[in-house]
């Protein structure tokens, strides 16, 4: 399985020395390292260790100035090589170093004592007691400690070996499904164009494949892989990996993109995440500091906002919310690290647990929700961030980065959830998906949204789909209102009448002259057919008005009992069913229908037969070719 050891210690102490003399490679490649005789940027390396994959290497730099370009390499390995001068012992950078690599969850590594030759026995048993000492509270506490010489060659061959049995069962967890590699460096190679350089952390990449470089959303394909110096068809999660980009220049990209699949990731400038103030802090860390935040290869700066608490002390824990200028891509569980201005040193780090973050309200009940994602199994882990993204829902791939759980695990959890009714898939398309707590809620909520309208509207049979689409469901993603519908209008919560929804059991209240009205205009259109009376005949004997009986109309309307034909003219329901009957007998034998046919089938006058017509065409039950009509049926 392929592993990235990077190196950690105090500038001079000869990381880059020790990785030439165990490679054979001088990881200080540019001219101001060579001049200056100081590691400035990172460098790569790899082991050959007889197995059947190379060990990659990391260089870091050891100047204080340059513990950004530390974190970013340090980001990407799974276990550390702490190196200390033995003729120095522990320095400031030394203590820094360590404290970053605790911060990104390294837990693994050796300790290597150089320079032992500058130094006697006595001298070298005081530094190892001092060494070991220093190490006690860290992870390095039990770590082998490897005395050797990069310029005698003592203890080297000692410390491959060790390295090569500690690799024969070191085994990272990384995920295969979700490919990410953080961008550290980038270059031209003539004849090939851009390539960018980086360890791949999770996933794989292979030649050909369509990839984004994020969060700037750039397009781009990869034209070839390189690994080790060698070119590879694929790459594995865990390599040092350099690709070559189709058709970008150099300034398109910039050191802590992240490559990945398209529509993977997704950039957001507000990250929730777990953090630790190190008992090394100079001072406490406070409320909407301005820090220097570190993510993988990239470094921005960002505002620290605490949300139930003013400032953390040094060796306190919090959930807070960092706050970026430009967005950012992280995924649940990837570590973080924070440092200061004055002094530029590091404060803080943690890790991320949403990476898609919302404005939360300080001391709110979301806080504590936020707390319960740190350390969550997998399950609880779903359903709390579907309760945090509320109404909206998630997407399958948002639901993928913010538990970091592998698709195929993450299909049977949802699918498992779904089937105790504690995940709702209200999209099958987008296969979008929300708590049950929140469907529940809104599915409730519909229903008493029904019964105030009954309440405030007596005289109607209910509420057409887009009305209470457009005022209860106006927020809802429109796939879910609908589907909260289908299933309330499958269980009998609600009831639907064409397009006209309604509570079980609601009969329309009318007043006892509204009740005779509703009967008297029923009774008329029944009896008019298809030829029925002018609006003003029906109504000037009643002495009203269209405007006064207006809604006893729509509530024939509403129960499907009348309809309207055009502006002023109403037929019964029955006359128009019985119409569409006839109709359809006539295209049993013919397969248009003129409209002097039409005159002659039913009898009627142009003043209700070019109505009829147009109402058919208008419903869809005839199709215009023409001066022709043709059932679409038959179409």
């Amino acid at each position: 399985m392929p592993v990235v050891m990077g190196t950690a210690g105090h500038i001079d102490h000869g990381k880059t020395s020790l990785i030439k003399a165990l490679t054979g490679t001088d990881c200080d490649r540019l001219a101001e390292e060579k001049k200056r005789g100081i590691t400035i940027e990172l460098g790569f390396a790899s082991l050959d260790l007889g197995g059947s994959d190379s060990l990659s290497i990391i260089d870091v730099p050891g100047h204080e100035k340059f513990v950004k370009n530390m974190v970013a390499g340090a980001a990407g390995i799974d276990f550390v090589l702490l190196v200390i001068a033995a003729d120095e012992g522990v320095m400031p950078q030394t203590r820094e170093h360590l404290e970053i690599c605790t911060l990104l969850g390294i837990e693994q590594g050796f300790v290597v004592l150089t320079k032992v030759d500058m130094v006697d026995e006595e001298w070298l048993a005081l530094v190892k007691e001092d060494v070991k000492e220093f190490l006690a509270p860290s992870f390095l506490a039990d770590a082998p400690v490897h005395a050797v010489s990069s310029h005698t060659g003592q203890g080297l061959d000692g410390l491959k070996t060790e390295i090569a049995t500690f690799m024969k069962d070191f085994a990272p967890k990384r995920r295969t499904d979700l490919a990410r590699l953080p961008v550290d460096r980038v270059f031209t190679m003539k004849g090939h164009g851009t390539v960018v350089t980086g360890t791949l952390i999770s996933g794989k990449l292979s030649v050909g494949d369509d990839v984004v470089l994020y969060p700037e959303m750039t397009e781009t394909k990869v034209r070839s892989l390189q690994s080790h110096g060698s070119s590879v068809e694929t790459a594995p999660a865990g390599r040092r990996t350099a690709v070559n980009l189709h058709g970008l220049d150099v300034d398109d990209v910039e050191r802590g993109e992240v490559l990945g699949r398209p529509g993977t990731l997704f950039p957001s400038t507000v990250w929730d995440v777990e953090i630790t103030c190190l008992p090394s802090s100079p001072k406490s860390l406070k409320h909407r500091k301005e820090i220097h935040f570190h993510h993988g290869s990239k470094e921005v700066m960002a505002k620290v906002y605490f949300l139930d608490r003013e400032k953390l002390e040094k060796g306190e824990s919090a959930v807070c919310q960092v706050r970026f200028d430009k967005p950012m891509t992280g995924v649940y569980g990837d570590r973080i690290v924070l440092r200061s201005f004055s002094p530029l040193r590091t404060i803080a780090g943690g890790s991320i647990i949403n990476p898609l973050g919302r404005k939360v309200k300080r001391f709110s009940d979301d806080v504590k929700r936020l707390e319960s994602l740190i350390d969550a199994d997998p399950e609880d882990l779903i359903l709390t961030q579907l309760e945090l993204a509320g109404n909206a829902g998630l997407t399958f791939q948002e639901l993928s980065i913010l538990t970091n759980v592998a698709s195929k695990p993450l299909e049977k959890m949802l699918q498992s959830l779904g089937g105790q009714q504690k995940v709702f898939l209200f999209d099958k398309e987008t296969r979008s998906f929300v708590f049950g707590g929140h469907y529940d809620l809104l599915a409730q909520g519909l229903i008493e949204h029904l019964k105030e309208f009954h309440k405030n509207e007596p005289m109607k049979s209910g509420v057409s789909r887009g009305e209470i689409g457009s005022t209860f469901g106006k927020k809802l993603p429109s796939k879910l209102f609908h589907a909260i519908v289908e299933k309330l209008l499958k269980k009998n919560d609600i009831v639907a009448v064409q397009e006209i929804l309604h509570l079980p059991g609601h009969k329309v209240s009318l007043a006892s002259d509204q009740q005779k009205l509703r009967d008297t205009l029923l009774e008329v259109y029944e009896k008019g057919g298809l030829t029925p009376p002018n609006i003003k005949d029906v109504l000037e004997p009643l002495e009203l008005t269209f405007k006064e009986a207006a809604s006893v109309y729509r509530l024939l309307q509403d129960a499907g009992l009348l309809v309207r034909i055009k502006e002023d003219m109403y037929f019964s329901k029955s006359a128009v069913d019985g119409l569409q009957k006839t109709l359809e007998g006539y295209f049993t034998d013919h397969d248009e229908l003129g409209p002097q046919d039409f005159k002659e089938l039913v009898g009627l006058s142009r003043k209700f037969s070019i109505p009829l017509l147009e109402f058919m065409d208008k419903e869809k039950f005839t199709m215009r070719v023409g001066d022709k009509r043709r059932l679409r049926k038959q179409i």
